[in-house]
């Protein structure tokens, strides 16, 4: 009698019941099944049906095959129904063809796999999560997943990593999952890869009237959606040139250039991911590109403090220019798109007024937008009338508007004088209340170590700060919010200086915990007074 193989089952729980069943799945086509980190991963959320669907295999193949290796085939999905029906319907074909049609990434039919639908393909993105986190090599994950997406609509990868983020999917491994992204924009030279990404970017924007809104913003004059598209623009010319300097004199000088994404990258840390997470639910920008850019920028300033320009180091340009490549396409082909399909106008106008604090990045001008300047205008001018300087942008012009005094226990002051007194103290002061929500930042609209776009105003601090910064961010509060410690200093070295940044515990006269103030202080004043 033969051995029972229930179809139904998963592929892991299959090869530990009969180790033959390994053996005939290696033979198809699956060599991942011998890994055992794999087995463990991916094979626990993996059928034979799903199975031969990704890779592209007949399932009726599949059956025959293991039907010769002396199973009974049990469960079978749909329209496979086993050897003799599959042999009188169709041609035979040979276990041997099997890996030669999942190579080519093709079902039975000579079509991409796209016979599931957007929550299959979902899964499907999560089993690649699951074999990147096994260990399996990038390179095979990337190959099946142009093999089964390279026609998905990139929005819908963002949506599925979305679900995977929420579904408590581990950040790091859909991070690179990210980078797996590049695989969309494949080509044998980095010249058909930029033509199949432009191509899919401009068939993408004909097909909905908000793919259409996206390009009608991001070619207005001075609107953020033009500045960052400028900017972004501005950094893929300046990868060529530090590509083309390699081996050249000109190396350092390309690649210290090019490390002025920073600023771009800032823009997008400050400005669009936080507001895209908090405001309208899209935590995978924020969880995902945000980590790799701050990957980008660290990569780059630790090769240019390197000392040997060997072939190592060389090898290690190569793959960061790679990356900073692959996040001008992302940004292109998701993140502008999605912004412009979710952001309201007045974030978008409160964003044009935040981007003041910020250089230009690689672009010498960007335009003006009216209907930001106006927003400005409106916002100063409310200001004035309470004797505030300055833009208090949309969350802060109603308080801003509120004339009169502050009544102290020790005195009061106006509102313009309590406001110009906390803008002559040379710190950057914020304070975070007790539930942890960001409330006030003193601003001289002077140029800050430390951006706080006032779109971050009445949210949670923790969506302020990058992933990797995050769980240290909430460390420190929990501590002063405790009692555990009082303060919490932490230096660092910034545009040349020392710089302090104090974390407080700020309570009231009884002892009550009110919340958290940070401030910020140059330090180079000190360490040239003292020599140090």
């Amino acid at each position: 009698m033969g051995r029972a193989l229930d179809l139904s089952k998963s592929v892991h729980d299959l090869a530990q019941e009969d180790p033959g069943f390994v053996d005939v799945m290696v033979r198809l086509g699956f060599a991942d099944i011998a890994k055992p980190a794999a087995l463990a991963s991916v094979g626990r959320v993996m059928t034979v049906p799903k199975g031969c669907a990704i890779k592209g295999i007949s399932l009726d193949a599949a059956i025959r095959a293991f039907e010769e290796a002396g199973f009974v085939v049990e469960n079978v999905p749909g329209a496979a129904q086993g050897a003799a029906a599959a042999a009188s319907e169709e041609p035979s074909a040979s276990v041997e063809a099997a890996p030669a049609v999942a190579a080519a990434g093709t079902t039975a039919a000579g079509t991409k796999a796209d016979g599931l639908d957007e929550a299959g393909r979902a899964e499907l993105l999560k089993s690649y999560v699951a074999r990147l986190s096994a260990g399996e090599a990038l390179e095979d994950v990337r190959r099946d997943f142009v093999a089964n997406f390279s026609d998905v609509d990139a929005g819908e990868i963002a949506r599925a990593e979305q679900g995977l983020i929420e579904g408590g999917a581990k950040i790091d491994d859909v991070q690179r999952l990210c980078d797996v992204h590049s695989a969309l924009f494949h080509g044998a030279t980095r010249e058909e890869r930029i033509a199949n990404a432009e191509e899919a970017v401009m068939g993408s924007l004909g097909q909905s009237p908000d793919d259409l809104n996206t390009r009608f913003l991001t070619n207005l004059p001075g609107h953020p959606a033009h500045v960052l598209t400028k900017e972004n623009e501005a950094i893929a010319s300046q990868i060529r040139r530090t590509r083309d300097a390699m081996g050249t004199p000109a190396e350092t000088a390309e690649l210290r250039t090019l490390s002025a994404l920073g600023i771009h990258y800032a823009k997008k840390g400050d400005l669009i991911y936080p507001v895209l997470k908090v405001r309208h639910g899209y935590s995978g920008p924020a969880d995902v590109m945000w980590g790799v850019d701050d990957e980008i920028r660290a990569e780059i300033r630790q090769l240019l403090v390197a000392e040997a320009h060997d072939d190592a180091w060389h090898e290690r340009v190569e793959k960061v220019l790679d990356r900073a490549e692959e996040m001008v396409y992302k940004e292109t082909n998701i993140l502008l798109p999605l912004s412009a399909q979710n952001l309201t106008n007045d974030e978008w106008k409160q964003m044009y007024a935040d981007m003041r604090g910020y250089d230009l990045c690689l672009i010498d001008e960007a335009g003006t937008w009216r209907e930001g300047e106006a927003y400005i205008a409106a916002a100063e001018k409310a200001a004035g009338a309470a004797g505030v300087s300055g833009a208090a942008g949309a969350d802060g012009a109603a308080d801003a508007a509120v004339a009169g005094k502050v009544r102290l226990p020790s005195g009061s002051l106006t509102t313009a004088q309590l406001d110009a007194m906390l803008n002559t103290i040379p710190l950057e002061i914020t304070f975070v209340d007790a539930d942890d929500v960001n409330r006030y930042w003193n601003d001289d609209d002077e140029k800050k170590l430390f951006k706080r776009p006032s779109a971050a105003l009445g949210r949670k601090v923790w969506s302020c700060h990058p992933p990797k910064v995050e769980p240290m961010v909430r460390r420190v509060i929990a501590s002063l919010k405790s009692g555990e410690q009082d303060s919490v200093d932490v230096w660092m070295e910034k545009e040349g200086e020392p710089v302090l940044v104090r974390y407080m515990a700020v309570h009231d006269r009884t002892g009550a915990y009110l919340g958290t103030m940070e401030v910020v202080q140059r330090m180079g004043f000190a360490k040239e007074r003292f020599g140090a």
